[in-house]
């Protein structure tokens, strides 16, 4: 089985992903680490248009969240993750689709994994072979107090980010892409859960959902 955790930033795909790998020894990988592999093989005159998140970032100058939260809305923020996490699809599919002719379980995760993608995926090699599920935040001014809470190894955000208004700006973003996550999911009759509240609880039936018979 393929199990694809999707959701936007900081809203638990990667502790759903570790805790479910030391849980069951199925191995998993995050999307960022084949985004950061794909960078390689884009042609520098179509890097802007493949990786629109990471050009606005170098094109604006900005050295901080503080700033690039301040240069650009979460709606336009959110526009360009989206477009971005085009680019690895075609790594994603050739995972699962090479996983799934090994016999191999393994579990992926990412912001790129869209329930509109995570549907296609689902369609093509069969509900007996791919599951879903898709993790949202909505609250921001919990999700500016919870992540300085943060466990993570040189944190992005916490790194990044000096000005308290700024995690506030970031939640705006989260919220919002979790809106539009929930609406995908439930238009292709994909499982979503709120991770504002009873985080570890939410965390174990995920994985409990995920690994049902």
């Amino acid at each position: 089985m393929i199990y694809l955790i999707g959701a936007p930033p900081r809203c638990g795909k990667t502790t759903l992903a570790k805790k479910m790998s030391k849980q069951t020894k199925i191995p998993w990988i995050s999307c960022d680490t084949l985004d950061s592999i794909t960078h390689a093989y884009i042609p520098k005159n179509q890097w802007q248009k493949k990786y629109p998140y990471s050009s606005l970032r170098k094109r604006g100058g900005a050295r901080n969240n503080d700033e690039f939260y301040s240069m650009y809305t979460p709606k336009k923020i959110m526009t360009v993750l989206k477009k971005e996490a085009e680019t690895v699809y075609g790594a994603i599919d050739a995972i699962v689709a090479c996983e799934i002719a090994d016999g191999n379980d393994y579990i992926i995760e990412g912001y790129h994994i869209v329930p509109e993608f995570a549907k296609k995926m689902i369609n093509k090699y069969g509900k007996q072979n791919v599951r879903a599920v898709f993790l949202t935040k909505f609250d921001e001014n919990k999700f500016a107090v919870d992540v300085h809470r943060s466990t993570t190894p040189n944190d992005w955000l916490i790194v990044l980010t000096k000005k308290e208004e700024t995690f506030i700006k970031v939640g705006k973003m989260v919220s919002l892409f979790s809106h539009d996550f929930e609406k995908e999911a439930n238009k292709f009759g994909l499982k979503s859960m709120n991770m504002d509240t009873r985080f570890n609880e939410q965390i174990n039936l995920a994985i409990k959902y995920l690994l049902k018979n």
